[in-house]
């Protein structure tokens, strides 16, 4: 049944339950034929409020922060696979008894707090926690920059030039995370460049974590392949895999429901003014930048037809969309539904002006609309000092 959005403040996130568990069955199936465990990338959807759906599903977690750490805890009940750039000092104590697998970025990392990650061990021997080290495999097919961790000069992973012939002792795991919403080709092929650089250590590891951007739920995705991918080099190299996908999960299962405050001449461009923001509430539309799809509209301008350039209610310049064309002229109090806006939008929103942030609700299997936070001056004052 459609979502009776009558009662749905705005704006608003709406996360559809019934979509959320249609993507964690294939996923499941996934894991269960390939042999892999498949965890959730708090990065990509930390809608915490549905970790006990994704628990069903999925047995793990994984945080690039304490506080992330700290919410995979509390709301999933499980340790964390934590990676971090660098650790800060204050809080590593606190991230070995909050984690199963800490990742390190650097050797330097390891060195500083290997001695640490020991006398833990030897402290606390029923406290399973294991080590790995993030390699950069220097193959990325990803075409932004700013999502590319692979460029000359990234920060993220160690080449094969600055490891040595065997893994230290203590590091059991390899991380490589180098795919954005890419499909099994690209990670076939990325696989390929891995190996023909680490294929002797991959021999030493006891896991393997792939990383995220692996889009198995996006229409078309070969699926088939990936499980014959993570099959075979799991059989070929005798290690556990892990996949974290960060947009796979949360892929096409809810939108940003917002309303038209204005519609205004702009030197012959009509340009109608939302009750929501492209840069504080779905920075990725500027920052990849994509064009969101937007409910009974065109993506495209169309000669004849209603046009508006999509505005945003910050005093940002560049805090707009455009253009779309509809069938009918859009007035003030229309409705405009944003789709596929759940996963990287929550986790990136800001109040800059002080503009509210989306309530956040989901749809139920029950056909009913859940409404689980709402946000005002405490939220905007809360974040300030």
């Amino acid at each position: 049944m459609p979502i009776d959005y009558s009662n749905i403040p705005s704006p608003c996130y709406i996360l559809e339950e019934d979509l959320l568990r249609k993507n964690l069955r294939l996923i499941d199936s996934v894991q269960k034929e390939s042999g892999c465990k498949i965890i959730l990338a708090l990065k990509g959807f930390s809608m915490y409020s549905a970790f006990p759906i994704v628990k069903e599903y999925l047995s793990g977690a994984t945080a690039s922060s304490l506080n992330e750490v700290k919410l995979i805890n509390d709301f999933m009940g499980i340790p964390a696979h934590t990676y971090m750039p660098a650790y800060p000092e204050q809080e590593f104590q606190e991230i070995m008894e909050r984690s199963s697998h800490i990742t390190f970025n650097s050797f330097g990392q390891w060195e500083r707090f290997k001695d640490r990650v020991e006398n833990f061990k030897a402290a606390h021997p029923e406290h399973f926690l294991s080590c790995g080290i993030r390699v950069n495999p220097q193959y990325s097919e990803v075409t932004t920059d700013m999502y590319n961790p692979c460029v000359p000069g990234s920060r993220l992973g160690v080449t094969r030039d600055k490891l040595p012939d065997k893994l230290p002792e203590g590091i059991d795991g390899i991380h490589f995370h180098t795919l954005c919403e890419n499909g099994s080709d690209t990670l076939e092929r990325t696989l390929e460049a891995l190996e023909s650089r680490f294929a002797d250590l991959l021999h030493q590891a006891k896991w393997l974590n792939m990383g995220g951007g692996h889009l198995m739920t996006r229409e078309g995705y070969d699926v088939e392949k990936l499980k014959k991918l993570v099959s075979n080099i799991r059989v070929k190299y005798d290690l556990d895999v892990i996949l974290e996908p960060g947009s796979a999960i949360a892929w096409r299962t809810g939108e940003l429901y917002a309303t038209v405050l204005d519609v205004l001449d702009s030197q012959g461009i009509e340009v109608a003014i939302l009750d929501t923001s492209f840069a504080a509430h779905m920075p990725d539309t500027l920052e990849m930048p994509y064009k969101p799809a937007i409910r009974g509209a065109y993506q495209e301008a169309i000669p004849g037809k209603p046009t508006y350039r999509m505005g945003g209610m910050t005093c940002l310049a560049g805090d707009f969309i455009g253009d779309y064309s509809f069938d009918e002229p859009l007035g003030i109090g229309d409705k405009i539904i944003f789709e596929d806006m759940i996963h990287y939008t929550m986790v990136k929103t800001t109040t800059f002006n002080g503009v509210n942030l989306p309530s956040i609700g989901i749809w139920k299997a029950e056909q009913e609309f859940q409404l689980i936070r709402s946000y005002g001056y405490e939220s905007f004052k809360d974040r300030l000092s």
